[in-house]
Parts: C-alpha cells; sequence; structure tokens
C-alpha cells in the first residue's frame, strides 16, 4: 500500500476506534482490497478491538496488524451469540488469519445396520436408520482396525450383498453365512449386544464368557472352536491393550492441551470413552494471533456444527470454559488438581511432544535448503541464491504463445509471485523472441516499481534461450545471474547451461541441488502448461463464437463467463441461454452453428 494510502487509512481507523461500543459482537478486519482477513468475537467490542492497535504484539499479530485496512463490527445480545456467529462468519470468509479446519472435517463411527443380517461398516455420518453408532472416533484408522477386529471375533455378515454361495469369511469361522441357511433374529440380536456391550466398555465380562465358552467346548473335545474362541479372545485383548485407563469414572470426555512456540502452535486432543482412552489427535499449524485465542478459536471451531460431543470437556488453564460450556450446553471445566488435571497435563505434554517433533522437521529441511542453495552457489560461482526465478515458454505451432514465471525463496514456492504473460509481439514459433519480451516485461517493471530482483534467473531451454536471456539483462542494464535447465532423456534437468560457457554444469543426481533445480524446472513447466491450456481453449472458443451471427464481443464475453467451455455451450438446451438476454430464436442459431461445425 502507498505512504500516502496508508495514512489516509490509519486515520480512518483512528476515527472508527473512538465509535466502538462497550457492547459483545463480533469484527471483521479487511485488507486494502476490502478482503476479509479476521474475525474474531468480543465480550466488549471497544476494548479488544482497541488492543490490536494499542500496546506490544508478538510478531504473528504484528503481521495481522500491518494488514488492516479496515474493520467492521456485529454486535449482539450476549458473548454466545457472538461466540456462534463468529463461528458462521469464519465459515463464510475462511479469513487468512483465522485458525480454519476444513469443512469436511468429520469423525468416523463404526455402525451396526439395521438389516436382517447385520453387518459392521465405518460411517462418517450418524442417519436416523435404526442402526447403531458408536463413537466417534478421532480417525480412520482407528475405527477401521477396530471394526477388523470385532469382524474377527463377531460372525456378522461381510459382504454388502448376499451371494449365491459361502465364502472365505463362513470357513474362517467369521460369518454365519445368511447365504447358506437362514440365520434367526435372536441370534443377531445377542451377537449386537455382545458387540455393543464390548464398544461401551464391557469388555470384561465379554472376555470371561468367552473364556468360559472355550473350556466347555474343550470339554467336548470340540479343539477346532475351542481354539476359534482363543483367538477371539486374543483380539479382543489387543482391542484392550491399545486402551490406557486413565480415569476412574465411566464419563465420556475430550481433553484438550497446547502448547506455541515459533509461530506454530500443537493442540492435542485426548478422547476418553467409558474412562478409558481410545486414541488422540494432534494438529500443527501456523496462528496469527494470542496463542490463547488461537486455541480458543480451534477448540469453537472443532465442534461447530459437529454433533459428536462428549459427557464433559477438559481444558488448560487459561482458557474460557464458561462460555464454551453456554455454547454447547456440556461442562466444560479447565481442572486445577486430581486426575483431570493430569489428563490435562498429559495432553500438554503431548503437544509440546508434537510441537518439538514439528520444529525439528523444519530445522531440519531449512538446513538442507541451506546447503543446497549454497551449493548451488558454489557451482554457479555467484552467492548462495535465495530468491530464483524460473520461466518457461509454451506454444502449439507459434499458436496461443504464452509464457509463466514462478518465483522460489529460500528453496520454496512463493505462489503468490507467480506470473503470466500472454506473448504480444512475437508472431510464429520464436522461443527466443518470446523469452526476451517476457524477461523485458517483467525487469523492466521491477525496475520501474524499485522492486527487489532475483539472485538467480533459471530459463527452460539450452545455449540459445541463455544468451538471449542473459543480452536482454544487459539491454536493461542488470547483472543478474542466469542459467539454462537443460534436460534429458526424461525431461528431466541433468545440466545447467551457463552464458558464454564452453560445457554445462553438471549437477550430481540424487544431491538436494538437483533435486531443487529438478523441483523448479518441474514447477514452472506445469505452470506455464496450464495456462497455455486455458488460454488455447478459451481462444478457440472465442474464434468459434465469432463466426455466429447475432453473437458480438459482449455477448461473447457473457456466453463465456456463464458456461465455462464449448462443449457445455453445446450440450445447452435453448431456455439456458435466458438468463443472458439471449432469446430462444437466437439461441437455436448458436447451438445449430456450433454442433453443425463440430460435426463436418
Amino acid at each position: 500500500m502507498p505512504e500516502q494510502q496508508r495514512e489516509v487509512s490509519i486515520k480512518v481507523l483512528k476515527e472508527k476506534l473512538t465509535l466502538l461500543p462497550g457492547k459483545p459482537g463480533v469484527y471483521l478486519m479487511k485488507d486494502e482490497t476490502g478482503l476479509v482477513i479476521y474475525v474474531g468475537k468480543a465480550k466488549v467490542l471497544r476494548n479488544r478491538v482497541r488492543s490490536y492497535f494499542s500496546g506490544s504484539h508478538d510478531a504473528k499479530t504484528q503481521a495481522l496488524v500491518a494488514n488492516i485496512a479496515d474493520f467492521e463490527y456485529i454486535v449482539t445480545d450476549s458473548p454466545v451469540e457472538a461466540l456462534i456467529l463468529e463461528c458462521n462468519l469464519i465459515k463464510q470468509h475462511n479469513p487468512k488469519y483465522n485458525i480454519l479446519l476444513k469443512d469436511d472435517k468429520t469423525y468416523p463411527y463404526i455402525k451396526i445396520t439395521n438389516e436382517a443380517n447385520p453387518r459392521l461398516e465405518v460411517v462418517r455420518k450418524v442417519e436416523k436408520d435404526g442402526g447403531y453408532y458408536f463413537g466417534p472416533y478421532p480417525n480412520s484408522s482407528a475405527a477401521q482396525e477396530t471394526a477388523r477386529l470385532l469382524n474377527k471375533i463377531f460372525p456378522l455378515r461381510k459382504c454388502s450383498q448376499l451371494r449365491s454361495r459361502p465364502c472365505l469369511y463362513f470357513h474362517l469361522g467369521q460369518c454365519l453365512a445368511p447365504c447358506k441357511k437362514p440365520v434367526s433374529r435372536e441370534t443377531y440380536t445377542e451377537i449386537v449386544k455382545e458387540v455393543s456391550g464390548l464398544l461401551k466398555g464391557g469388555e470384561a465380562a465379554l472376555v470371561a464368557a468367552l473364556e468360559e465358552r472355550m473350556r466347555q467346548e474343550a470339554a467336548k473335545l470340540n479343539f477346532e472352536r475351542a481354539g476359534e474362541l482363543r483367538d477371539q479372545i486374543h483380539n479382543l485383548q489387543q482391542i484392550m491393550e491399545k486402551q490406557k485407563i486413565t480415569s476412574v469414572d465411566q464419563t465420556d470426555r475430550d481433553v484438550f492441551g497446547f502448547d506455541a512456540a515459533h509461530g506454530l502452535i500443537s493442540i492435542q486432543v485426548l478422547y476418553i470413552r467409558q474412562g478409558k482412552l481410545i486414541s488422540r489427535d494432534a494438529s500443527v499449524f501456523p496462528y496469527h494471533s494470542a496463542a490463547g485465542e488461537a486455541f480458543q478459536s480451534f477448540v469453537q471451531q472443532f465442534y461447530f456444527e459437529s454433533a459428536a460431543r462428549p459427557k464433559e470437556i477438559l481444558l488448560p488453564a487459561g482458557a474460557d470454559p464458561e462460555l464454551l460450556a453456554e455454547w454447547l450446553k456440556i461442562p466444560v471445566k479447565a481442572p486445577r488438581r486430581g486426575i483431570k488435571k493430569e489428563l490435562v497435563d498429559m495432553a500438554v505434554k503431548n503437544a509440546k511432544v508434537a510441537l518439538n517433533e514439528q520444529l525439528s522437521l523444519i530445522n531440519r529441511e531449512e538446513e538442507r535448503t541451506t546447503r543446497a542453495l549454497a551449493k548451488l552457489g558454489q557451482i554457479l560461482g555467484i552467492p548462495t541464491p535465495r530468491r530464483i526465478e524460473a520461466f518457461d515458454n509454451s506454444n502449439i505451432q507459434g499458436s496461443s504463445a504464452v509464457a509463466a514465471m514462478v518465483a522460489f525463496v529460500d528453496s520454496r514456492p512463493s505462489r503468490s509471485d507467480y506470473r503470466k504473460y500472454k506473448i504480444q509481439t512475437v508472431h510464429g514459433p520464436d522461443d527466443y523472441a518470446s523469452m526476451a519480451e517476457v524477461l523485458r516485461r517483467r525487469y523492466s517493471r521491477l525496475q520501474a516499481e524499485d522492486k527487489p530482483f532475483p539472485d538467480l534467473i533459471l530459463v527452460d531451454g539450452g545455449k540459445g534461450q541463455v544468451n538471449i536471456a542473459d543480452a536482454t539483462l544487459q539491454d536493461l542494464g542488470l547483472h543478474i545471474s542466469v542459467a539454462g535447465m537443460a534436460k534429458d532423456d526424461f525431461h528431466r534437468t541433468s545440466d545447467l547451461i551457463l552464458p558464454g560457457a564452453l560445457g554445462p554444469v553438471h549437477l550430481e543426481k540424487g544431491s538436494q541441488e538437483f533435486y531443487l533445480v529438478q523441483r523448479i524446472q518441474e514447477e514452472v513447466h506445469r505452470f506455464a502448461i496450464t495456462f497455455h491450456r486455458q488460454n488455447r481453449s478459451k481462444t478457440m472458443l472465442q474464434s468459434t463464437l465469432d463466426n455466429i451471427p447475432g453473437v458480438g464481443a459482449k455477448r461473447r464475453q457473457a456466453l463465456l463467463k456463464h458456461f465455462g467451455s464449448l462443449k457445455k455451450i453445446r450440450q445447452a438446451q435453448p431456455e439456458d441461454f435466458r438468463p443472458l438476454g439471449i432469446g430462444d430464436k437466437l439461441a437455436r442459431t448458436i447451438l445449430a452453428e456450433l454442433n453443425g461445425e463440430l460435426n463436418n
């Protein structure tokens, strides 16, 4: 944002801050384009919003504040209304600086179907269909593994539809084979009762019953059946071993803990069902507000529009349980002593471990990146290239010629800096002239805007492209290192071509610098090809529509925007054109021309 414009924006913000009410509500922070970049709630709007523009903040909050050009707010009757409205607005706007969960974040359940011959399923949606649902489980693998072990123990139907003859599960003793002979409802009712009892925490009684049945079968000399029961007991004990007892009561609860450092927050959820820790879920991601606020926002979004709520929620000290409890209508506590405090401490400890693991991976990757960039600089005889820009041209015999540029900063893609170019001054297939045009346009603009230049420019091609690129930069008075990415027989970069060099610079296969250059080459090629296909499709569609009487530039543009492709226009009906102000007669003419042209 230009300095003068920024000063005007700050002045407007200060005036608006004086008008904030002392009531609960939601505030929406916007950038210079009017885009909502952060949504927050407040018990007192005046105090909360003003706090962003006064006092000291951590680096993440400073990054947010630096991008705020305006804000608006909505007053609510209570803090709970503000919380619910905040969740809705976050889902609607997907703000850049909010903690966001995936919209399709749903948790799996184990279901016993309501059928004449019931079976076990892992599903992600609870429906009123008469089935029995158990869960939620923290992830699909936990639910699938439990279902797999249950299927070994209990002879429920395995196939989705009855077959004409028994399958392998019948011969393994894991299915009653209703496809071969009818199974009574009472038999299934007893099995469903046992499965339900197990999933509700009654595995001890079930193991005792299975052991008694095993002894009875052994006494009758039915050793094969006794062996099957022994295996079932073993499988059941596997489930029990994975469940660590952590509570003396039988309450279903979720326990949260978090830790934050270096711009990352780690949140751990422990799922306790029937007094047992059945599993855990870890999330590590960047945050941009205060760590406590980011954690609170995560918990809100975690339960928003979710029916998967336990009987109790435990939070670490410093969280605000009262507001969540009022909203969720279930107990939410931040315990200070006792076994519940120990559970929270366990969650916090696990969050710390997960965060340290992530930071170690990041540090390791940064070390590899630093070494790769330093080595690439040594190979090319230049300082370490922190910023690299790469170019590629794409055309078919000169038609729909385009070029693309990708930027990598510290060996990571900087997608906000990617650029697309339609070739304007070159006619026909001339890669050299196209490369010169694009480089001239890119770097003359950086000169005019007084923006920083890259440390290294990579062009897709050999000696000709490299020499043209070097000459173009010299004409602009720029001294930037250039290298060409020469490809091997597998269309992968194996050598770098330098201007005026007698031979290529070889990259050692398997080295970090080799993989870095290869990744850059693949990315710029992908970006250029994608842009070329989009541009060629639109060009073909435009030229086709231009030949239809009654379709001018405005109607052509409206058709392109409304339908998106020639195929969709061809498949349309005359009435589909009416929203564009095109009558049935002209619509039929358009369809006849398009379908007739493609059929000729």
